[in-house]
């Protein structure tokens, strides 16, 4: 009664198909005993939240409780007034499923928008494609300090427990972290970020040739957007994170099928910047990729949808 039916969220919560969502997340529960899981509804859900709005996770959870749209999204039937679960599992159950049962969130909201009219299947059929830098949210080279901090608590409070621990990393901390700060100090980042990869491995120092920021810390990321703005606006269909710093071309080979599994359209026309050139798409969509400055077989009608392809920034 205190909702209205007609709102989006209510509206986009009918339209969703949870038991597909369910069952794609669903397999990596196992019926072993311990602490029943947290619905599927519940968890997908707030993920949908979070990233439609831009939220962080303590942000979603304080809007959760005081919001009666996003607990009628998450499949609540009567109002609450206190959490059902904790913040922390957000971030556990991002780390279970993993990157490709979150792809399905992705995957389902494309579906959607075809059911409600907000995009139709020829939309996905063009697309631009781009990399950028998921940076992690912390200071450097100050982090180096922090990180090697937590490690010493961490290594302390295993000891007061009584655990025995493989290895301490007593040595090899202390020798990469005045490393790090004296190839930081130098300007070295390249070299830092090789020693900053002993206290933290899942960042790497990317430089992308950007003048206002020649390096960055965090991991590659891989982003495709249609190229036309559809009916309800301009739409991601794919995202996956490229660890290890490959060359952006040499990423089209795994990424162009995804796009296609995912929206089930097949693609017509690939929209990329001059970091594609030499790429390694297979051989059905070889002579279907444009890159930036490219002369052959671009005819007047390309160049101008060229001109599109800033729309993926």
């Amino acid at each position: 009664q205190i909702i209205h039916m007609g709102h989006e969220k209510v509206v986009l919560a009918d339209r969703i198909d949870w038991q597909f969502l369910s069952d794609e997340c669903g397999q990596n529960y196992t019926d072993k005993p311990g602490h029943p899981a947290l619905p599927t509804r519940l968890m997908a859900g707030l993920h949908i939240l979070k990233y439609a709005d831009n939220l962080s996770d303590e942000e979603l959870c304080a809007r959760w409780v005081e919001n009666p749209y996003y607990q009628y999204f998450c499949g609540e039937e009567f109002f609450r007034h206190d959490l059902p679960f904790e913040r922390s599992s957000m971030t556990r159950w991002r780390q279970r499923m993993g990157e490709d049962k979150v792809a399905a969130l992705l995957q389902e909201s494309l579906s959607v928008a075809v059911r409600l009219g907000a995009a139709r299947p020829s939309d996905f059929t063009r697309v631009i494609v781009d990399t950028t830098v998921a940076e992690k949210n912390v200071a450097y080279p100050t982090d180096a300090k922090l990180i090697n901090k937590a490690r010493v608590r961490l290594v302390k409070q295993a000891r007061a427990a009584g655990l025995t621990l493989r290895q301490s990393y007593v040595r090899v901390g202390k020798k990469a972290l005045i490393q790090h700060q004296r190839y930081a100090h130098a300007k070295q980042f390249k070299r830092a970020g090789k020693q900053l990869k002993r206290l933290r491995p899942e960042v790497e120092c990317i430089g992308k040739g950007k003048a206002h920021k020649p390096y960055e810390f965090g991991v590659k990321v891989s982003i495709a957007t249609t190229q036309n703005r559809c009916k309800g606006g301009q739409f991601a269909v794919h995202a996956r994170s490229l660890p290890g710093k490959p060359y952006d071309g040499h990423t089209l080979e795994t990424i162009l099928p995804d796009i296609e599994r995912f929206t089930g359209a097949a693609l017509e026309r690939i929209l990329a910047d001059a970091g594609y050139k030499g790429h390694n798409a297979c051989l059905k969509h070889k002579f279907k990729v444009f890159t930036t400055g490219q002369k052959r077989r671009v005819t007047p009608a390309i160049k101008r949808q060229m001109k599109r392809r800033a729309a993926v920034e």
